[in-house]
């Protein structure tokens, strides 16, 4: 397996935010600090925020993906994907964005397809979400979660797949196209049980590639 690493393009600590923006951003009273960071991989970047949650007291209060991927970003360090993280203070968000930056190097990745890593796929076992993901879910914090992006055929066939193989429920469908053109779900369940998902998917998404006129 050859995984995919996103790459950090840029970090940034607002101390203490102006009140007209933390009006603009629907921001809590305690939200006064602010943490920023961009990434070259969406979906890195959204497991990574939901981490900084457990990490830290800090909350997600913005993550957005770039419409058409990092491949067709605005500027050199835009990406393909935005995160603001917001807690009580500048310690608070710097431990968040500590943690942000050990996901995305090391626990959160891509697996390319046959070694291509212009063709590749998400199949993240997350053991136990933090509060932003469970919020997108719909489930309780701590819950298992199964992460499964792919290509839009190669997703839809992989999703059938993982939902056939475990005791699993789709919390959150991405229809394809997302911003960056691909597709997938939150699936929730036990954690063996999203880790079998994850497996399934991943094969599935692999056999799709292999014999893409096999119908």
């Amino acid at each position: 397996m050859k995984k995919v690493h996103a790459e950090i393009l840029s970090m940034q600590l607002i101390p203490n935010v102006d009140t007209t923006l933390a009006e603009k951003f629907n921001l809590q009273p305690h939200h006064r600090s602010l943490g920023l960071f961009t990434t070259t991989i969406d979906d890195v970047g959204y497991t990574a925020a939901d981490e900084a949650t457990k990490a830290s007291n800090v909350d997600v209060v913005y993550a957005k993906s770039f419409y058409a991927g990092a491949a067709h970003a605005s500027g050199p360090l835009s990406g393909e994907f935005i995160g603001i993280i917001a807690g009580p203070s500048p310690e608070e968000v710097k431990s968040g964005l500590d943690s942000i930056k050990v996901t995305v190097e090391h626990n959160a990745y891509f697996e390319a397809v046959d070694g291509n890593p212009d063709h590749a796929f998400y199949a993240h076992t997350i053991s136990s979400c933090g509060s932003y993901l469970a919020e997108l879910a719909n489930v309780t914090p701590g819950t298992s979660l199964a992460y499964l992006i792919a290509p839009p055929i190669e997703a839809i066939v992989g999703l059938d797949a993982a939902l056939k193989a475990a005791d699993v429920n789709i919390c959150e469908l991405f229809s394809p196209p997302s911003e960056t053109n691909f597709g997938g779900a939150l699936l929730s369940g036990s954690h063996s049980s999203c880790q079998a998902a994850a497996d399934a998917f991943r094969q599935a998404v692999n056999k799709t590639a292999g014999k893409p006129m096999d119908y």
